[in-house]
């Protein structure tokens, strides 16, 4: 599907016609959104743009040299938009290009991040004259939308810390601790692929010299989020310690429990196993009361052994 956004009378309009479009000059479009185009819709935009734009294999391109990179009138870059799957978190990936100061963005999927902007562009249409505006506007509120992830895993690590020092510690809390830090290393790593970005921009000759204080504000609200993300990942660092701690503490005291129930039960086994053996020179074999002094000997030797324990409060 294609969306494009161009200016009308003092308003901005979408539509999805490609009649419309051939009808608009450059300097009447704004954005042009390309929603897992068909091949048809790509060469039509290609055509009137005059230019080639990214390939699916190009927008999950991993080189920081193929992340960012400009012609003389054109901008080409790449980022990831993560989306939420079950208990963690997928990257989609996005393209741009600005060509003529057009925004051509080029994903498979519907995003959040470019709805909202839609809707803003829509209501305020004298914040995003071209479309250099619009990307930094996009990426302001990526970004935005990653510092909500980063504060909800703090929530999560603050109820976890809650549940650990109650000790209601279980089995499925290091799987959970696991769960979260692989979800705070990837909003990280997408959060450098903003930074990126963003330092590619500041340093572009293209983008309009308005925009770079916006920008540079923006990288230090960056800078702000890898260390908060910094810190989440040290608490769960600590509060997996913790648990890992709390478990071995338990198992100690099970192993204690069997230790100290194996001694106390081998003076009486002991004894047992003397009185078990078949010799018939055993004096306390014929006497009348051998049994009952071998049972008590091994209730004697017991409470000897539980005495014992007991004052050096082993028990």
């Amino acid at each position: 599907m294609v969306l494009f956004y161009y200016k009308s009378e003092n308003k901005i309009l979408q539509s999805s016609d490609l009649k419309v479009l051939n009808n608009l000059g450059y300097e009447d479009i704004v954005w042009i959104d390309l929603n897992d185009p068909l091949g048809k819709e790509k060469r039509a935009i290609e055509a009137f743009l005059n230019t080639e734009l990214q390939t699916r294999a190009q927008a999950e391109e991993i080189e920081s040299s193929s992340r960012y990179s400009e012609t003389d009138d054109i901008v080409y870059g790449n980022t990831n938009f993560l989306l939420s799957q079950g208990d963690g978190y997928v990257e989609e990936p996005v393209s741009f290009t600005i060509c003529g100061g057009i925004l051509i963005i080029s994903r498979n999927t519907d995003l959040r991040t470019l709805s909202e902007v839609a809707r803003k562009i829509m209501s305020s249409h004298s914040l995003y004259i071209t479309g250099y505006h619009l990307l930094i506007s996009i990426l302001e509120n990526r970004i935005d939308l990653d510092a909500d992830m980063i504060e909800g895993i703090a929530k999560e690590i603050t109820q976890l810390t809650r549940k650990v020092v109650i000790n209601q510690v279980e089995k499925e809390t290091l799987v959970y601790l696991s769960q979260l830090q692989e979800n705070i290393m990837i909003i990280r790593a997408n959060i450098i692929d903003k930074q990126r970005t963003l330092s590619s921009i500041l340093k572009s000759n293209l983008f309009p010299s308005d925009i770079q204080s916006k920008v540079t504000v923006m990288i230090n609200d960056v800078n702000s989020l890898l260390n908060h993300a910094d810190f989440g990942f040290e608490r769960l660092e600590y509060l997996q310690n913790t648990v890992l701690g709390l478990i071995n503490v338990e198992q100690n005291k099970i192993i204690k429990i069997f230790t100290i129930t194996s001694v106390v039960f081998m003076p009486p086994t002991l004894i047992a196993s003397i009185y078990g053996m078949n010799f018939h020179i055993m004096p306390e074999t014929q006497w009348k009361f051998g049994y009952l002094f071998s049972i008590i000997l091994m209730i004697f030797s017991a409470g000897i052994t539980i005495y014992i324990f007991k004052r050096k409060k082993l028990l």
